[in-house]
């Protein structure tokens, strides 16, 4: 079932954020939220994930399972890489779980305590914890920032690969990091609200 999100508003105190946004997202498609920071894009995953209440109109078809990555990567730092991603995606799924992290550049980093890691390994540890989970919907706020190019390049791979069937909305304000998804992107563009 499609995300569809109808006249959604949402204010913080005096500041508006959204006003009357609309948007429909594809169910098992991967859609890209874009545009400039404060334009609402972290708060339209949060209304999506429920950790905020739209103040009017109506969000509807979000799947009850969900996985994120935020802009903070949410780690258990005194847990290894491997352990932070097995907390979503249960012991059963070990090997799996090391294959991803080999995939994306982190196989000799897998039993390091996460507070040992670069900005970088942990944000790439927050992908695979995400990836890994047994959910319908994934967001990713802002997943690649402290990557260099090779690493954005796996990370996207990985998403395409792991996101089989699930609804992915990525969020970025780069339209190089949109753009490493192709064609299997359907690009939303937000473009903030005047105050």
């Amino acid at each position: 079932m499609d995300i569809l999100l109808e006249n959604v508003n949402k204010s913080f105190g005096d500041r508006r954020v959204l006003r009357d946004f609309s948007a429909r997202l594809p169910a098992g498609e991967i859609t890209c939220l874009m545009g400039p920071s404060g334009c609402g894009k972290t708060t339209l995953l949060r209304l999506m994930l429920g950790l905020e209440r739209p103040d009017g109109g109506r969000i509807a078809g979000v799947p009850e399972r969900k996985a994120a990555v935020f802009q903070e990567d949410r780690l258990c730092p005194g847990a290894t890489a491997l352990q932070n991603v097995l907390l979503s995606a249960g012991r059963e799924k070990t090997a799996e779980a090391r294959a991803l992290l080999e995939r994306l550049g982190l196989g000799e980093s897998a039993d390091v305590p996460a507070r040992e890691l670069s900005g970088g390994m942990r944000r790439r540890t927050a992908l695979a914890r995400a990836l890994l989970a047994e959910a319908e919907l994934l967001t990713l706020d802002e997943p690649f920032t402290g990557l260099d190019a090779d690493s954005r390049a796996a990370a996207a791979d990985a998403v395409r690969e792991y996101s089989g069937g699930k609804t992915v909305v990525f969020v970025t304000h780069l339209r190089e990091e949109a753009a490493l998804f192709g064609e299997k992107v359907s690009p939303i563009l937000l473009t903030g609200l005047p105050n």
